[in-house]
C-alpha cells in the first residue's frame, strides 16, 4: 500500500513549515522528496509517521489515517530519522533484538528481509552501536526498520555524512528492497540520488516545486545550459553576474552553470566581455541540464 497527502499544512508559530502539500505514492515505489536544510522534509515525514499533527490536511499511509489510525501505522512503517537514534550503549545484536521485541517479532522470522544488509554488519554484531563507522550505523538502523517487515519504509536524508561508497551501497539496498513490494519514501539534499528513485517531489521552503519522474523534470529545463571556466572561478562567477544578458550564474564543480537570458546568444560575445575583465583560460561549452539546475530554475 501506498501514500497519499492531501493539503498538509504545518506551522511552528510564524513559521510555515510546510504549506498545502499533496501527493501520492503509489505502492512498492520508490519516491524521492528533494530538497535542501529547512524545506520542510523533516516535518512531513514525522506528520507522516504520526510524531506530528498538521494543522490542516489529511494524509493516510499504507491505508490507515495519520489522525485515526496511528496505532496501525507505527505498526506498519519502518522509520529511519535523519540522527542516529539507536541506543548507543548496546551492541548491535542487542539493538536488533530489542526492536524485534518490541514489534512482537525476531530477527529470525524475517532474516530473509535484512539479510543483504544484516551479513555486512554480523562481524560487528557485539560492538556497541556508538563505536561503529557513518556507513555501519548507517546499516543497522535500516536493519532496525525493517525487523517487523513494514509495509512503508521512511527514510530521512539516509545518506547525510556518509561516504561515496557507502551511499552507493545503500542504494543499491534501497533497489532490492523495493522487489520484496515495499514503499519507499525517502528523503535527501543530494539531488545526484534523485536520479535513483522512480519519481520525486522537489520542495522549498515548504512548497512543492515539481513531481515527476527524474527524466521528465531534467526535461522540461526551458534553456540551454554552458558550462564556463576560467583561471580564476571566484572573479568569473561575479563577471558573469555582472554580464547584462546574464539569466542564470551557478556554480558547478570546476565551471560555472550559465544561462542567457536571450535566444540569440553568441559564446564569443560573452568571451570577448570576460578577457575584459583580465580573466584567461576561457572555456564556453553547451552542457546538459541536471535536476539540481531545473530546482535552482524552479525556486528562483
Amino acid at each position: 500500500m501506498g501514500i497519499t497527502i492531501n493539503n498538509i499544512s504545518k506551522s511552528y508559530k510564524k513559521v510555515k513549515a510546510l504549506e498545502n502539500i499533496s501527493f501520492t505514492v503509489k505502492p512498492g515505489e520508490l519516491f524521492g522528496l528533494i530538497g535542501p536544510d529547512g524545506a520542510g522534509k523533516t516535518t512531513l515525514f514525522r506528520v507522516l509517521t504520526t510524531l506530528l499533527i498538521a494543522n490542516e490536511g489529511t494524509a493516510s499511509v499504507a491505508g490507515f489515517d495519520v489522525i485515526r489510525d496511528y496505532k496501525s501505522i507505527r505498526k506498519n512503517v519502518g522509520y529511519m530519522p535523519g540522527k542516529f537514534s539507536l541506543y548507543q550503549d548496546l551492541t548491535v545484536e542487542e539493538n536488533l533484538d530489542f526492536f524485534a521485541t518490541i514489534f512482537g517479532t525476531t530477527i529470525e522470522e524475517n532474516y530473509d528481509l535484512i539479510k543483504d544488509i544484516y551479513i555486512q554488519i554480523a562481524p560487528f554484531k557485539n560492538r556497541r552501536a556508538g563505536k561503529l563507522s557513518g556507513g555501519m550505523k548507517q546499516k543497522l538502523a535500516l536493519c532496525c526498520a525493517l525487523i517487523h517487515k513494514p509495509k512503508v519504509l521512511f527514510l530521512d536524508e539516509p545518506t547525510t555524512g556518509v561516504d561515496p561508497v557507502s551511499r552507493k551501497e545503500f542504494w543499491e539496498m534501497l533497489k532490492r528492497l523495493q522487489q520484496k513490494e515495499i514503499t519507499i519514501l525517502v528523503s535527501t539534499p543530494y539531488m545526484d540520488e534523485a536520479a535513483l528513485c522512480d519519481r520525486i517531489a522537489l520542495i522549498e521552503s515548504g512548497k512543492i516545486l515539481e513531481i515527476d519522474t527524474p527524466q521528465a523534470i531534467v526535461k522540461q529545463y526551458p534553456k540551454q545550459i554552458y558550462n564556463v571556466g576560467a583561471n580564476n572561478m571566484y572573479q568569473l562567477i561575479n563577471s558573469l553576474k555582472e554580464y547584462k544578458h546574464n539569466h542564470s550564474v551557478y556554480p558547478f564543480g570546476e565551471f560555472v552553470h550559465y544561462t542567457d537570458a536571450r535566444s540569440d546568444f553568441n559564446p564569443t560575445e560573452l568571451e570577448t566581455f570576460l578577457k575584459s575583465k583580465n580573466l584567461t583560460n576561457i572555456s564556453i561549452e553547451k552542457t546538459a541540464a541536471t535536476i539540481e539546475d531545473t530546482f535552482m530554475e524552479l525556486a528562483k
